[in-house]
């Protein structure tokens, strides 16, 4: 993460950071503290950046809203919460009493507003083993926490979880959470009241419940106590300039600029095709054009999704929702780059063994010629003929020809750049909340201009490369040279394979790079 400190100058955004658990989190937190009288549950949602702005726009609010306003809708939708969390006692649902709810707003990335709602619910009366199981936004990535207690008079006699309190109650995220965030959803316990003072001491048993499968917080990169150089966070330059109701010629350039530059860090974090390029490149007999037509392919195709996206998430929220759609784009890119990669293989194996079949018939060609003794009326001039045949077969290289096509370039560069970019979605949202929609359209161009430099110089940069070779002549005909086609191919697939199981949520991309 050394090359974030690269672009502070251009941005705040390096200073604060966005919702720690990404721009599509919904994170939650439930404390249930066992007494003698029942249970008072404390049950919060903390949201990221996107389900924050589809909250309030289906509220018809805004951050700005009066305060009373914002209570009032908060403990609607807080009553409509409850409906999603499931507690039985003895094999029949309770219903928890409602108590009060309270909303804080706080500033996320791009200048749009994370909200984090707060309720407290009460179970009187209510004795002996209870379970718990929250509904709510489940499939959606976050923090997940389950604290239980023992209040005044009651001591826990086994429970699925202990009384750790890691978040604060979500207002204090520790270090790196995606790393180690919990994703418990489910819980059981079993307490007592009134006990004799010599039991209080006595440890409740943890039983762990097994857990819904545990969901990927984003298809982006994960956040950790350092911000990824594309990040928009709260307060940086780009969502200052869209809050302003006039914005100069002078302050537009410098947007541009930075989002620029943005573009071009974002473009160097993992994902967006680069090493696809790189080895599809590596592999065919490909031109500076070519590099530059796949690059500007997997960013034009970004973009597109970052619209289409954006405008489902603003018209269709009710049919479209992103961090659903982005994973399933991620598995159809990845199976698409697979394709790619396999069709690839097979065609430049087969090259391969066609042009080791073509040498090894050469070889065998002049080594006859050889083992025959020459009479002394042999024309000598001959064997020189055959021996100029022989070294013309050998003026072509052996690597297998090049499979570059425009169909090829379109369907991997489109593959390599179908899912959308969240930083850029949380750009065109932004401009959208503030009133500056044709500014954000500009910026998000420049964004993409920048991640289209960055794909288009590693492509020439691996062209230009290759014709760093001592002796392309002889290089070529080594048998390891040879086989760079077909393993760049495999390499293809391989990365086709990854991407799929990081959308699928079976790889954690953590480690990965591309």
């Amino acid at each position: 993460m050394k090359r974030c400190t690269l672009f502070l100058p251009f941005s705040a955004a390096m200073l604060l950071v966005a919702h720690p658990m990404g721009n599509f989190s919904v994170s939650h937190y439930t404390r249930l503290e066992l007494s003698a009288k029942g249970v008072e549950v404390t049950y919060a949602l903390d949201l990221g950046e996107i389900p924050t702005f589809q909250l309030l726009r289906d509220w018809k609010l805004d951050a700005g809203s009066a305060p009373s306003v914002l209570e009032q809708k908060a403990a609607e939708q807080a009553r409509e919460w409850i409906e999603g969390l499931e507690f039985r006692a003895g094999g029949r649902r309770l219903e928890p009493e409602f108590v009060r709810a309270e909303i804080k707003l706080s500033d996320g990335a791009g200048g749009l507003p994370v909200a984090r709602i707060t309720s407290t619910l009460r179970l009187d009366g209510v004795r002996g083993p209870l379970q718990f199981e929250d509904h709510n936004y489940a499939d959606r990535g976050g923090w997940k926490e389950i604290v239980i207690r023992a209040g005044t008079g009651a001591q826990v006699l086994k429970a699925s979880h202990g009384d750790l309190d890691r978040s604060k109650a979500l207002t204090g995220y520790p270090a790196d959470p995606v790393a180690s965030a919990p994703q418990d959803l489910r819980a059981s316990m079993e307490w007592q009241a009134d006990l004799p003072a010599a039991a209080k001491s006595v440890e409740p048993r943890i039983v762990p419940l097994e857990q819904p499968k545990p969901v990927a917080p984003e298809t982006a990169a994960p956040q950790s106590s350092t911000p990824p150089p594309e990040t928009l966070a709260r307060g940086d330059f780009l969502s200052s300039l869209l809050g302003k109701k006039e914005v100069g010629l002078g302050l537009m350039l410098a947007g541009l600029a930075v989002a620029f530059v943005l573009g071009s860090a974002h473009a160097l974090t993992p994902g967006h095709g680069k090493t696809i390029v790189a080895a599809y490149l590596v592999g065919s007999r490909g031109t500076m054009k070519h590099a530059a037509f796949l690059g500007a392919t997997v960013t034009f195709t970004h973009t597109i999704s970052v619209f289409l996206l954006g405008l489902g998430t603003l018209f269709l929220s009710n049919y479209v929702v992103p961090e659903k759609i982005a994973p399933v784009l991620g598995v159809i890119s990845g199976l698409s780059i697979v394709a790619i990669g396999a069709s690839l293989f097979y065609k430049r194996l087969l090259r391969l063994r066609e042009a080791q079949g073509h040498r090894h018939s050469h070889d065998h060609h002049h080594s006859h010629d050889h083992d025959h003794a020459h009479g002394p009326g042999h024309d000598h001039p001959h064997h020189d003929h055959d021996h100029h045949e022989h070294g013309h077969s050998h003026s072509h290289t052996h690597v297998p020809e090049g499979d570059i096509t425009p169909g090829a370039l379109i369907a991997l560069g489109a593959s390599g750049g179908l899912v959308p970019c969240p930083s850029a979605l949380v750009l065109l949202l932004s401009s959208i909340a503030l009133g500056h929609v044709g500014l954000g359209l500009v910026f998000l161009v420049a964004f993409s201009l920048g991640l289209a430099g960055v794909l288009m110089s590693i492509g020439m940069l691996v062209l230009y490369a290759k014709h760093l070779l001592p002796d392309p002549s002889k290089t070529s005909r080594h048998p390891a040279f040879r086989l760079v086609p077909v393993l760049s191919a495999l390499v293809i697939v391989c990365l086709g394979l990854l991407m799929t199981g990081v959308s699928l949520g079976w790889v954690k991309p953590g480690g990965l790079v591309g």
